[in-house]
Parts: structure tokens; sequence; C-alpha cells
């Protein structure tokens, strides 16, 4: 229910969104995906993501260029939900807008919402993604084809479950800060093209 009345608060308010297994359903990795490094402050291990660029393609070239552009240094995971999902990426900055890359909007997307999966928050409409993201803490089914799943974490689950697991007040927002310190990205060597902005 506390999902539910959060997924349904988000689509009236216009608001951007979003122990089981650490694996999805997918073998999705290979040697050149790019990795994801996300430190938090107050937290000794990082969270390593890899990205899936055959998967969401656009979705993956919009976050690297978010990250190498140093846009989420200094952002927070401005809302938690313990046993669903860690949301953060929120800038003061204007950023371009991509079209959601999942398969109720037409783009085939087989990447679960399963524990440790990386996924584009938006609006109820499909697509305004823009830079916000959530990391998914448990498995969440319901999730799968609405929204656009890119990458998975490989390791840094302990600080996962801590983030998800700090003290919340309204509208799910910690009480006390989680900043985001850094984030990098190592393209294993590969160029990426900056992302293709909706309506464009």
């Amino acid at each position: 229910m506390k999902k539910l009345l959060l997924i349904t608060s988000l689509i009236l308010t216009m608001t951007l969104v979003a122990c089981g297994k650490e694996t999805t359903t997918m073998n999705t990795s290979n040697n050149t995906n790019p990795v994801v490094t996300i430190s938090v402050k107050g937290y000794s291990e990082p969270m390593v993501l890899e990205l899936y660029y055959d998967i969401a393609p656009n979705t993956v070239r919009n976050f690297i260029k978010l990250a190498n552009d140093h846009f989420y240094d200094g952002s927070t995971f401005h809302r938690v939900i313990e046993d669903f999902m860690i949301q953060g990426g929120m800038g003061s900055k204007d950023t371009c807008t991509i079209a959601g890359e999942f398969s109720s909007n037409g783009f085939e997307n087989n990447l679960k919402h399963d524990r440790g999966v990386i996924s584009m928050a938006r609006t109820s409409v499909k697509n305004s993604a823009t830079s916000q993201f959530f990391i998914m803490h448990k498995n969440s089914p319901h999730l799968d084809g609405q929204y656009a799943a890119f990458g998975k974490l490989i390791s840094g689950f302990d600080t996962l479950d801590a983030i998800a697991t700090v003290n919340t007040g309204y509208q799910d927002r910690p009480v006390s800060e989680v900043k985001i310190t850094k984030v990098t990205v190592d393209t294993k060597g590969v160029t990426y093209d900056n992302p293709t902005c909706y309506g464009n």
C-alpha cells in the first residue's frame, strides 16, 4: 500500500519518481559497459553501477553526460523509502528531457526493477525524464516496463541498505541530508555521444 500511495501521489502532483537477490534476471554484463561510481558523504563504500548501453542507449548517454558535467556532485538522495528505492539527482540547472526507453512507451527494455537496478524518474508524462534517478532497494516488478531501467549495482550494497533505512520525514525526505559528493564514470575507452533531447 505504501508503494501504491507513493506512485499515485507522484502522478497526481507531477512529482518526479520513481532482502531480495542482488542480481537481475538478465546477464547483461560485458567488459565494455561503462561503470559509474557514486560517492556519498559519510559512507566509506561507494555505490558502483554498471550501465547497459545496449538496453537503454540514450538514457545511458544522458547519465554519462550529466556525470561528466559534474551535475550530480553535491546533490542529494532526497527521497528514500525502505524496501522500495532511494531517489536522487535533482538539480537547479536546466537539463535535457529524454524520451522514455521502456516498453509501455513503445521501446523494448526487458531489464527488471530488481534490487540494485538503477532507473530514471519521471512525471506521469512518459517522455519527461531529465536527471533524477532511483536505485531499487528491493524487487519492484510493478515498475517493470513503466520506467527506463538502465543499469545495476555491482558493489556497495551495504551503502544502499544504509541509505534506504535512514530516518525520513515529510515526502520521504531524509531527516539528515544524504549528500552525493562525486559521481564518476569509467567508459572503458568508449566515446559516447551527447543524448538526444526529446522533441529535437
